[in-house]
Formats: structure tokens, C-alpha cells, sequence
């Protein structure tokens, strides 16, 4: 049956002829009111707007240039699709941060199948991936490329997580200091070490490889102890090995290298050893709508990650509870004048993010401020 129901006093509604527009009327049964019913364009705008969104498509190619979609899909640009907590445990999350500008990041966690939660922050900072990691429940294993304030923040919020560092990333940090042409046999010899840190698949290829590499650092320690006078100054004629040996070496004491060969771990299968599926299944996707959408204003560009993030999510909202449930530009100036005026004086910064947003969005619960 198609009847309607009545606003005024919820009983069905017959049809009633229609209007001089052509438009269907309808009669209540019950108190006898009229009314036309018209059906709602928010789940059209909504797959155009993320349709082009997601898409290499242009406005211009549009029909009108685009003005048309421009004014239909202008409240989605003042939404802030937010993550919910994620309380179901993964066994590996994969986390990262893409910079859209200078200081200006978007931090994510994912796993192989979709994206679980993303913060904006200003860097890659201790207090930025605290307040990220927060909001969700502690894997088995992260796996992570090293950035600055990771390590702190997982220790703190994930303590029974195992990490697992990116060796990709560990060989591209030596390979920054030797280059892949090194002129110096140290360097040609640690930068063959490192580039062999791709291909480990098990305990005894770990266990050779650290004594290559303490064999590595014994043979050439005084090598590396060489110092030069510069500008009248003393310092180490080989830096940039000496960085690149640090380094590794730092990560072997850590235990963060092999994590993926713990055979306690691995008894429900294999785990990965490097970061490439956040890098090339998520960082990679933003970069190419960002790259396809080329001229968006700073908060777009925000926004578009935001909208890639929530759309690759579990299970993302219909249109009509994402316009009802998220935060706008409208509420986040509310927020931003009610807290940023007369913040409590012992009140630990990562409460209230790091300038750019809040955790007050990052939970699942109704959102507590709306705007007429």
C-alpha cells in the first residue's frame, strides 16, 4: 500500500486529486486535513556529491557547469563526517598520517578491509595519536612507520599492543643517509644490509642479519668515530652513516623490527611486516582525489579525506542520519567559542585535541549541539 500517514494525528490518508502543479493530494480519514507529500532529494544529492567526490569527474563536464550540483551539494561541505569508537578488537591495525599542508594532518587507522577511525592535527605529535588510538580498542599488533610521538602515545594508550615497524620504511631511513649509490664501502655494505631486511620470512634469516649487522658495526666502529674540523669545529667526518647505523640499531634493541615473526603471534596466521597497505590502499586513494579535485580551499581538501575515510568505513550512515547526527562548521564554531574562551586551568591538552579538533567529536554517542 502507498496511503500516507497523517502528521497532524498519525491515521492513514487517502488520495484527494491533485493540485493545479499536477501534485498528488492527499485527505486524512480522521480529521479530514490536506497535503501534498514530497519525496526527498537527500539520497540523490548525496550519491552525486560522493559519486563525484570519489571520481575523476570535473564540474565542468556538467550539465550547466556544474552550478546546478554546486547548490545541491553545498550542505555536505559543512558536515564533519566523524568516526565511531571502535570497540571490536582486530588481531592488526595499520596506522599513518597524510599531510595535506604545512602542519596540517590527517592521522588514520585501518585494517585490511576498511578504515577504522582519522584525526586532524597539526603533526604527527604524541598528543594528536593519543587521541586518535583512544578511540579504539587495542589490537594484537599495530603496525606503524615510525613517526615522531607513535611510540609514546601506543605506550601509553595501547600497552598490551604489540608494534611492528614498518621495515619498508626502516630500509627508506637508511637509504635517505647512504643513497643508492654510495661511494664509501660502509655505506654500500649497510645499504646492502637494510635493502636485505625486505626479504626476512623467518626467525633464522632475523637472527643472521642482527649479527651481520653487530658485525657490520664492530668492523667499522672506528671508522665511523673519524672526526673533521669544519668552520673551526669538531664533528664526525661520517654522519650520515653514523645516523643510518643508529637507526637500525635502535630498532633492534626496541623488538619492534621482527615483531611479525613472534611465533606466539603467528599461530593464527601471518602477520604483515610492512605498512603497505595503509600507504597504497588508503594514503594513495586520498592523494588521487585530492590530485583529481585540484583547487579545493584548505577545509575542503580537509573534508574531501574526511569524506573518502567515512565512505570506506564498516558501515556508513544513510544520508539523511549523516545531515541529522554530524557536527557543521556551525557547531564546531559553537564549541570553539564555548571551550576556547575559559579553558579549565588543569585541563590535559589532549582533551581538547591540539587547536584543529576535538575529542568531544570522536565518540559515537548523539552529538550534543545542533544549530537552527
Amino acid at each position: 500500500m502507498n496511503n500516507k500517514i497523517c502528521p497532524s494525528c498519525g491515521k492513514a490518508m487517502k488520495r484527494n486529486g491533485r493540485t493545479s502543479a499536477g501534485t498528488q493530494r492527499w485527505r486524512c480519514r480522521g480529521c479530514g486535513s490536506s497535503a501534498v507529500h514530497s519525496y526527498g532529494s537527500d539520497l540523490a544529492d548525496f550519491n552525486a556529491f560522493i559519486g563525484w567526490l570519489l571520481s575523476k569527474d570535473s564540474q565542468r563536464s556538467m550539465p550547466g557547469e556544474g552550478r546546478t550540483f554546486r547548490r545541491r551539494s553545498e550542505r555536505f561541505w559543512k558536515v564533519w563526517p566523524m568516526p565511531d569508537v571502535v570497540d571490536e578488537v582486530h588481531r592488526v591495525v595499520f596506522v599513518d598520517g597524510i599531510y595535506l599542508d604545512r602542519g596540517l594532518c590527517v592521522l588514520i587507522a585501518c585494517t585490511e578491509e576498511h578504515v577504522l577511525s582519522w584525526y586532524l592535527a597539526r603533526g604527527e605529535t604524541a598528543a594528536a595519536w593519543r587521541a586518535l588510538l583512544r578511540t579504539i580498542a587495542p589490537p594484537e599488533v599495530v603496525v606503524a612507520d615510525g613517526g615522531s610521538g607513535f611510540a609514546s602515545a601506543a605506550a601509553a594508550e595501547w600497552p598490551s599492543t604489540r608494534v611492528q615497524r614498518c621495515t619498508y620504511h626502516a630500509f627508506c631511513q637508511v637509504k635517505r643517509c647512504t643513497t643508492t649509490r654510495p661511494r664509501l664501502l660502509a655505506g654500500v655494505e649497510l645499504y646492502g644490509l637494510a635493502k636485505d631486511l625486505l626479504g626476512i620470512r623467518t626467525l633464522r634469516q632475523a637472527d643472521l642479519w642482527v649479527e651481520r649487522l653487530l658485525g657490520w658495526c664492530g668492523f667499522w666502529g672506528d671508522f665511523l668515530e673519524e672526526r673533521t674540523r669544519v668552520d673551526g669545529r669538531w664533528g664526525y667526518t661520517h654522519e650520515r652513516l653514523r645516523k643510518a647505523r643508529r637507526s637500525l640499531v635502535r630498532l633492534v634493541n626496541d623488538g619492534t623490527l621482527f615483531t611479525y615473526l613472534d611465533p606466539e603471534l603467528t599461530a593464527e596466521g601471518p602477520l604483515p611486516s610492512t605498512n603497505n597497505m595503509i600507504e597504497g590502499g588508503v594514503n594513495a586513494q586520498l592523494r588521487s582525489v585530492l590530485r583529481n579535485h585540484r583547487g579545493l580551499k584548505t577545509d575542503r581538501r580537509v573534508k574531501a579525506v574526511y569524506w573518502w575515510c567515512y565512505m570506506h568505513t564498516e558501515a556508513p550512515k544513510d544520508p539523511s542520519e549523516i545531515l541529522a547526527s554530524m557536527p557543521t562548521d556551525d557547531d564546531i564554531d559553537i564549541l570553539r567559542e564555548l571551550y576556547s574562551g575559559n579553558p579549565a586551568p588543569s585541563m590535559d591538552p589532549i582533551e581538547w585535541g591540539n587547536g584543529l579538533t576535538w575529542s568531544e567529536f570522536h565518540h559515537s554517542t548523539a552529538y550534543p549541539y545542533s544549530v537552527e
